[in-house]
């Protein structure tokens, strides 16, 4: 699985370098195996985010992007989507996607994030729960959105972030990005037409075996990361 995302992320035309960012060494001689770039971290993170700011302190970039490796279906395009906004908006942080959910079990599984942004698309909340919970008082219906866990940041501020002590709602939910929210970061979430399914159970996993074996071989063969580079930047 590693393998489809890290060469799915090294295929997006804004990322110049891919580096898997791990603790585990099997996991690292996996990605070494194919021709990848690991780099073990400490054993101690609480997060991800944690585990990432390790790494980009050591990189001499100002964007960094974080694509979670059970994300095997990840579409390059994703990855230069949710870039775009960083690159147009200096004043920009941190940005992620998100997209139409239209499966009924979708809104309900706490395994798929759902997430509502304000007028400038930039995030009010994410949850595991359905949010919004009804539709608008006129009748009018919300369109509920699943979040894609794919990120970007700048450097600085995802070392900044990752500083930061934990926070009630990221624990109570169980999702990083809640800790910008809670400290009073904004984080653009641009809407994507592109999907991509997290491995979180083995229905997960099974289903994603399915798609990948019904793709071309040239689509079934490209693949992802963790932590990727930026170039120029």
């Amino acid at each position: 699985m590693i393998q489809h995302v890290y060469r799915r992320a090294a295929a997006a035309a804004s990322v110049a370098e891919v580096i898997v960012a791990t603790d585990d060494e099997r996991i690292a001689r996996a990605v070494e195996s194919f021709g990848g770039h690991a780099r073990m971290t400490k054993a101690s993170h609480a997060s991800g985010t944690e585990r990432l700011a390790e790494v980009a302190a050591s990189l001499a970039c100002d964007i960094v992007v974080n694509v979670q490796g059970d994300e095997p279906l990840i579409e390059p395009a994703m990855i230069d989507e949710a870039v775009a906004p960083l690159l147009a908006d200096a004043s920009l942080e941190m940005s992620s996607l998100r997209r139409v959910l239209d499966d009924p079990a979708d809104l309900v599984s706490p395994h798929v994030v759902k997430v509502v942004v304000d007028r400038q698309d930039f995030a009010l909340y994410f949850s595991r729960a359905p949010i919004p919970y009804r539709g608008a008082p006129d009748g009018t219906a919300f369109r509920p959105f699943k979040h894609i866990g794919l990120y970007v940041y700048r450097r600085a501020f995802l070392i900044r972030l990752a500083g930061l002590p934990p926070t009630p709602l990221e624990q109570s939910e169980r999702l990083e990005q809640l800790r910008a929210l809670e400290h009073g970061y904004r984080i653009k979430v641009v809407e994507t037409a592109l999907d991509s399914i997290g491995v979180d159970t083995p229905a997960d996993l099974e289903r994603v075996r399915r798609l990948v074996a019904a793709r071309p071989p040239s689509a079934a063969s490209l693949a992802g990361v963790s932590i990727a580079r930026l170039s120029g930047y």
